[in-house]
């Protein structure tokens, strides 16, 4: 393994509620205005956050490969790395975000995000729409939008129990070595653990 996970390339938790802060009420002025493109930004980015989907999987995405119901909310990848076919669980709030920006949306298409100019959004238009985002919430001008596929798998790998495996799973990993770089990325949770140790015995 010649690359380690570390805090420069995913969001804490200060960073990611400064970006949905950032998100809502770009989300409130566009409705206001009768403004698209921010309702469909901000689905793309929770998208991303809440599956860890790939940039081009996200482009790829149709409407079709949603499943949307409470409490079995998924979606399927037909574009994924090795055009290996895999399903993702999401969460009732990335159901109700996405259900909010299809009513929305004034233009059928297939393809889950569209473009002004044409029925999909491109992988460079979704990598662009993201770092403008990012700099309109004064985030490190390091993150990309593959920085919110690092942040979903480290929130999940806490949250699962440190379960590396559902993490690789999620994140269509074919190879164990591949996830095991989000354990590398709490070992300042770990750090603390340990010096709490010794606050215990004081």
């Amino acid at each position: 393994m010649n690359w380690v996970i570390t805090h420069e390339k995913y969001l804490d938790d200060i960073e990611l509620k400064t970006l949905r802060k950032t998100m809502e009420g770009a989300v409130l002025l566009a409705k206001s205005r009768a403004i698209q493109a921010p309702v469909r930004d901000n689905a793309i980015i929770e998208l991303a956050l809440s599956t860890g989907l790939r940039v081009s999987e996200i482009s790829a995405l149709r409407v079709s490969d949603l499943s949307m119901s409470r409490g079995n909310n998924s979606l399927i990848v037909r574009s994924g790395k090795g055009s290996k076919l895999r399903q993702v669980m999401f969460s009732n709030r990335l159901r109700k975000i996405l259900e909010d920006y299809l009513e929305y949306r004034n233009r059928d298409s297939e393809y889950l995000f569209i473009s002004e100019r044409q029925d999909y959004l491109t992988v460079y238009g979704i990598q662009k729409i993201v770092k403008k985002w990012f700099k309109t919430a004064r985030l490190d001008p390091r993150y990309s939008v593959h920085s919110l596929r690092h942040t979903y798998a480290v929130r999940l790998y806490k949250s699962s129990g440190f379960n590396l495996r559902l993490v690789g799973q999620c994140l269509g990993h074919s190879n164990p070595q591949t996830t095991a770089v989000y354990a590398v990325a709490t070992s300042s949770q770990i750090q603390k653990a340990v010096e709490a140790l010794d606050l215990e015995e004081e």
